[in-house]
């Protein structure tokens, strides 16, 4: 964590300390300067510049901290805080029948959030944009003056051109070949919002989010599954995303296995989405297909002792066991988290995935996998969506204020 490779020009070398710095602070919140010093191999005269340099640009703010009974005799280290309340980003994440919109401070705290949930329909990305601007200007209002909002991150199920957020296909919103990066842009400087606007699939970002913040923090290598109408794949590879050349990797609900099953809305035959996904809960449950609650509420059957819905969670249970069984062999990962409706569906299939795992596939990469649910919960793609949009800022905070200034 320390100071920038060697040949690194001294302003290059103070560039990289004050982003580590703020990264830092931002993903491990409050932290004591004797513990920056540690954690970043610098001495103690250094991160004092540095947090100085964060403290002028209105990043971060730094106390003494507490007493506590018993505490020597000394000058206690003072801490560095984030300023939640002074610099932001705004995180969307857009669902098949929800839209969910947030304010969200440095060090990762949800300021405020605003969610509409309606009908199944292929929407107008128009009428999208229309409600998260709408969203924003009521969020911006209730921010604190000289708030500043550094980024936009969106999410959305579907193939993401993630130079400039076109929407390459939505099969289950109806997209394709939607410029949401640039019309969410535009609409949102309408509103006094000039941030750059970040736009990536919604399982890239819910592993981004795991990998940071939640269940594969400290994991190099893990695999975040995600479900609602359909199934993706967001895949962190020694540390980093694996996005595949143009960013459209991790389409994992569309790896064909079985190829006499159903049609996709991709328009293969057998895509494990139509094995695992929504739709294949409800038919093979007798539910029709309804609102969000009804996958819990199939999985509440179950637990209750309802044979059709018991049968329902073990026959999608053997295919969900086929596609991870597949999933571990690949990418042998330290970890896979099942996120989205996926969530919901793990507790009651989760013997069933790890006696699959114990009887097929390669032994040594399912010996040292760990299955688990998300950390964040229900909002991992919002907080990944959030984390993307601090990126500029974490990357480079003096530069990326000088654009917004």
């Amino acid at each position: 964590m320390a100071a920038g490779p060697g040949g690194s020009t001294q302003d290059e070398v103070r560039r990289h300390n004050v982003s580590t710095l703020l990264r830092y602070v931002h993903v491990h919140g409050p932290t004591s300067r004797a513990e920056l010093t540690n954690a970043m191999q610098l001495n103690r005269s250094t991160i004092g510049t540095l947090t100085a340099d964060l403290a002028g640009a209105g990043l971060v703010r730094e106390e003494l901290p507490a007493r506590t009974a018993g505490a020597g005799a000394g000058r206690p280290s003072l801490v560095v805080w984030p300023r939640p309340e002074q610099v932001y980003v705004l995180a969307f994440d857009i669902g098949v029948d929800y839209l969910i919109a947030a304010r969200v401070g440095l060090g990762g705290s949800i300021l405020d959030r605003r969610e509409l949930y309606r009908p199944r329909g292929d929407y107008a990305m128009d009428d999208v944009v229309a409600h998260l601007c709408r969203f924003t200007a009521e969020m911006s209002a209730r921010a604190e003056p000289g708030a500043v909002c550094v980024g936009v991150g969106a999410a959305i199920a579907g193939v993401v051109r993630e130079s400039d957020g076109l929407v390459r296909f939505a099969p289950n919103l109806g997209w394709v070949d939607e410029p949401l990066g640039t019309v969410l842009a535009e609409g949102l400087a309408r509103h006094g919002v000039r941030a750059r606007v970040e736009v990536a699939n919604d399982a890239d970002l819910g592993a981004l989010a795991e990998h940071v913040r939640g269940a594969a923090a400290g994991s190099s290598d893990a695999v975040y599954l995600t479900g609602e109408v359909g199934v993706g794949a967001g895949i962190i590879v020694s540390g980093e995303p694996l996005r595949g050349h143009g960013g459209y990797g991790g389409e994992i609900g569309h790896m064909v296995v079985n190829p006499a099953g159903r049609l996709c809305r991709c328009g293969a035959r057998g895509c494990w989405e139509t094995e695992i996904g929504e739709k294949a809960i409800l038919d093979a449950a007798g539910h029709p297909d309804g609102p969000r609650s009804t996958v819990p509420a199939v999985v509440a059957a179950a637990a209750g002792g309802d044979p059709r819905a018991v049968a329902a969670l073990r026959h999608v249970g053997e295919w969900l066991a086929i596609g991870v069984g597949n999933v571990v062999n690949i990418f042998n990962p330290e970890v896979v988290i099942f996120g989205g409706l996926l969530r919901d569906l793990f507790p009651a299939v989760d013997n069933q995935l790890r006696g699959h795992l114990a009887t097929t596939g390669l032994a040594a990469p399912r010996e040292q996998v760990i299955l688990t649910a998300p950390g964040l919960g229900a909002d991992s793609t919002l907080v990944g969506a959030a984390e993307r949009a601090f990126g500029p800022l974490l990357s480079d905070p003096p530069g990326t204020l000088a654009m917004l200034a």
